[in-house]
């Protein structure tokens, strides 16, 4: 078995190292989840319906909203439709999911070096409750910024 991610060949305890359907690593973020999710927020920041952009981008309405859940890994042609369609370059894509990607890593050392140790999720960078006790109060003096 050749490990595509840091950690995904690691079998856990008690089992056989095989992934379950549907099981990821929380570690790092699917492709497909960070390409829909900008070209969601792109799309709704200009308040356009996704009707409009399937038909400017000249792909079906069910599929580009499929992309857009990150269900389906659109081919590097039907990105690039649908960036144009928002009025976007690939490369404006691109730039953006870059940055989705590279976001979860900057809150996770924020919160390491906060003392909060919460993990990150890595869809929209909100910090995931695992029912640990809240973070100590900061010192006098001292600020904490929340994600």
């Amino acid at each position: 078995m050749i490990a595509l991610r840091p950690g995904s060949g690691t079998p856990a305890p008690g089992g056989t190292g095989e992934r379950q359907p549907g099981e990821r690593d929380a570690r790092e973020p699917l492709w497909r989840h960070l390409v829909g999710a900008v070209l969601r927020r792109e799309r709704v920041a200009q308040q356009r319906t996704l009707k409009d952009v399937a038909e400017a981008a000249r792909i079906s309405m069910p599929y580009l909203s499929e992309v857009e859940r990150g269900r389906k890994e659109a081919s590097s042609e039907v990105l690039a439709a649908a960036a144009q369609a928002l009025g976007l370059g690939l490369g404006d894509v691109l730039t953006r999911v870059q940055s989705e990607l590279a976001r979860p890593a900057r809150l996770a050392r924020t919160a390491r070096s906060a003392g909060l140790a919460r993990p990150v999720d890595p869809r929209d960078g909100a910090p995931r409750s695992l029912g640990a006790r809240p973070p100590a109060a900061p010192h006098q003096g001292e600020v904490r910024l929340a994600a």
